[in-house]
């Protein structure tokens, strides 16, 4: 089914809505009811939880009304339907009333397996899943919130987003309106990314990157623990860590009077990110990058299952890449 659907999509059917990323499941139930109104503004909007779902109430919620014959009825968490109304729920959604949109939201796991299906053998339910999105998928999610808007952005600059904003979809999808509404229709970049969130993502695993290779342990330390108590995974800053060492073993061998477009498709990294490393440069030697990747190398196989204690190998991998570039 389209994000946006359509009334004829939507009255006479049953959205089945599945999975446990709740944000999505609500965006799905709020464009069916929005489908509905636009269709019919006097429309009625039911709910009820599947607990209390009989037959009797599933016929009181989609009968027409005195004022009007359109409704879009909501079941929430079907999980919990009792054995008795399964029956009646499913002779109904067999064949939906024709002005009636019945959305049946499913809270993901086990319970109710059976009754999902059963419902997806019907032809009148359409099932829209609501699956957790992988932090790796997340700069994919965002150039989707994006593109939805109608604009566009680059993929240096949707990673940069989700490292400011962190993980919840509700925030990225919010983050992705606010830059469209300012920016109607432009391409978004990372200086405009970072203009606006910036100051949020100071404390993310690209900041504790910078900040350990241009030798500042403090800010490092104090950055990586904030990092940390902010949800940003350990995984995160060791990628990071890995890339500003690559940045910087490129930039080493690239030579240094290539022009800044130029050098930035060499390096792999956004214009304004080669400033950073060539001022990083001026302290870093190739032997002394090859010992920081050497150490990225250890601790990123640590957090991945050989250490214990994740915050403490990022702590020692700080120090240790802030001492190579000081030995210098």
């Amino acid at each position: 089914m389209a994000r946006t659907p359509t009334a004829a999509q939507v009255l006479g059917h049953v959205v089945l809505v599945t999975g446990k990323e709740e944000f999505l499941s609500e965006r799905t139930v709020v464009s069916v009811r929005e489908a509905v109104r636009r269709h019919d503004p006097e429309a009625e909007l039911a709910e009820s939880p599947a607990i209390d779902l009989t037959l009797a109430t599933l016929g009181e919620m989609s009968a027409p009304s005195l004022f009007t014959a359109t409704r879009c009825v909501v079941v929430r968490r079907l999980e919990d339907l009792p054995d008795e109304s399964m029956a009646g729920l499913l002779d109904y959604c067999a064949a939906p009333v024709e002005d009636v949109a019945l959305v049946l939201v499913h809270s993901g796991g086990q319970r109710g397996s059976g009754l999902l299906t059963k419902l997806r053998k019907l032809s009148a339910v359409t099932e829209v899943k609501s699956e957790e999105v992988k932090p790796s998928a997340l700069p994919q999610f965002v150039v989707s919130e994006v593109a939805s808007h109608g604009a566009t952005i680059a993929p240096e600059a949707a990673t940069f987003l989700v490292q400011a904003v962190g993980h919840d979809l509700r925030s990225l999808a919010a983050a992705a309106h606010q830059l469209t509404s300012d920016f109607p229709g432009e391409q978004l970049a990372v200086e405009t990314v970072q203009r606006y969130f910036g100051g949020r993502a100071e404390a993310k695993s690209f900041s504790v990157a910078d900040a350990a290779f241009a030798g500042k342990r403090a800010t490092a330390l104090e950055e990586l623990r904030w990092a940390m108590d902010t949800g940003t995974p350990a995984v995160l800053v060791t990628s990071a860590m890995a890339g500003s060492a690559r940045s910087l073993a490129r930039y080493l061998g690239a030579g240094r009077g290539m022009r800044e477009a130029d050098l930035a498709r060499e390096l792999g990294v956004p214009p304004w990110k080669v400033r950073a490393v060539r001022d990083q440069s001026r302290s870093w030697s190739p032997d002394s990058i090859a010992a920081a990747l050497q150490a990225v190398a250890v601790a990123d196989a640590d957090i991945k299952g050989r250490a214990h204690d994740a915050s403490y190998t990022l702590e020692r991998l700080v120090l240790t890449v802030a001492a190579l570039r000081e030995s210098r």
